[in-house]
């Protein structure tokens, strides 16, 4: 990828485009310092947003440990805003700028979405419990607005900030609409991948479906006992971007969209694959860790739908890079 993914021809940004990105720069590290505030003091031994009996203050190892791993992904965000807006950036091999993106886009774009549409389904009467195993409150109430807010604020910069760099630097290789995209007989592998992808896609999609309208199979009895409505809504944004996984990847292979910009269904296949690659390996990680009470631990179904909604994501990211890279690889034949 590396090899195939060419700079375009260098120009000079425009002085608003300038203005612009030193803009969007300074709001994505502003906006990642709550977090790491809370996290350091946290890792330091304050308990500030931590209600007394939390099941936080229960192992303290571990909570240094998944603290410190916050703190380390959270950096990442500066690293790659200041990687986008600088002259350096620009030099960066194409997988060592790629990869953090796509993993920060699947990781944002979940709490971008589910965030607001939670708090839009509480002011019309739905429920939320931020209870830990021990009934107490997991945190206080005001730490889930300034962290996820900052979140947003986050994923909203770091976002245009990689869409003003790939236009500039890879904007040739999705130009046009789909209809008027080659169509390659041989590549029958990209098309294998697509079809791979939606067919192991079907599990996890079910049962976050069935998950979504109320279904209790195959969840552990305290995940059961504590849906709200916070609960209905990130189950119901699993459904979203699993589809938009398939039908991103199931375009660009087919060549399907007709008088569609190509960015629409590679946008799809990114920020889908993405969201279910990551969150599906952060849940699957959560799951390794020991829980002391019985009840909440992931039952064989859970984690079971939390690998293969990865592996459906990874498939979906394939069709992807092979898109562009063919891409790619013609307009430098040409």
């Amino acid at each position: 990828m590396t090899r195939t993914l060419a700079p375009a021809p260098r120009t000079a940004p425009a002085p608003r485009a300038g203005r612009l990105r030193r803009a969007l720069r300074a709001v994505a590290v502003v906006s990642c310092l709550p977090y790491l505030g809370l996290k350091a003091a946290w890792i330091a031994g304050s308990h500030v947003g931590i209600p007394d009996g939390s099941s936080l203050l229960d192992h303290r190892a571990s909570m240094v440990v998944a603290n410190s791993l916050g703190v380390v992904l959270d950096s990442f965000v500066i690293v790659l805003a200041l990687l986008l807006t600088r002259p350096w950036g620009r030099r960066v091999p194409a997988w060592l700028l790629v990869v953090p993106m796509w993993v920060a886009t699947g990781l944002l774009a979940p709490v971008m979405t589910g965030y607001p549409l939670q708090l839009m389904v509480r002011a019309f009467g739905g429920s939320v419990n931020h209870s830990g195993s021990k009934g107490a409150p997991f945190l206080d109430e005001w730490v889930f607005g300034v962290v996820y807010t900052g979140f947003i604020l986050q994923g909203l910069a770091l976002g245009a900030l990689f869409a003003l760099y790939a236009r500039d630097r890879w904007g040739h290789t999705w130009r046009g609409p789909v209809r008027e995209l080659p169509r390659p007989p041989a590549d029958a592998a990209g098309r294998i991948l697509a079809v791979a992808a939606a067919v192991v896609a079907l599990f996890p999609l079910a049962l976050h479906l069935l998950w979504a309208c109320g279904a209790a199979t195959g969840l552990n009895s305290a995940r059961i006992a504590d849906r709200t409505s916070d609960f209905y809504v990130l189950e119901a944004t699993d459904v979203l971007f699993l589809a938009a996984a398939v039908l991103g990847a199931l375009a660009l292979a087919f060549r399907r969209g007709g008088g569609l910009p190509v960015k629409l269904p590679l946008a799809l296949a990114w920020v889908g694959s993405g969201a279910v690659t990551c969150w599906g390996g952060w849940l699957a990680l959560a799951s390794l860790a020991g829980v002391d009470d019985i009840t909440r631990r992931p039952t064989p179904v859970m984690n079971l739908t939390y690998a293969v909604q990865m592996t459906s994501g990874i498939l979906v990211c394939a069709v992807g890079v092979r898109f562009l890279v063919g891409r790619a690889e013609r307009r430098t034949a040409s």
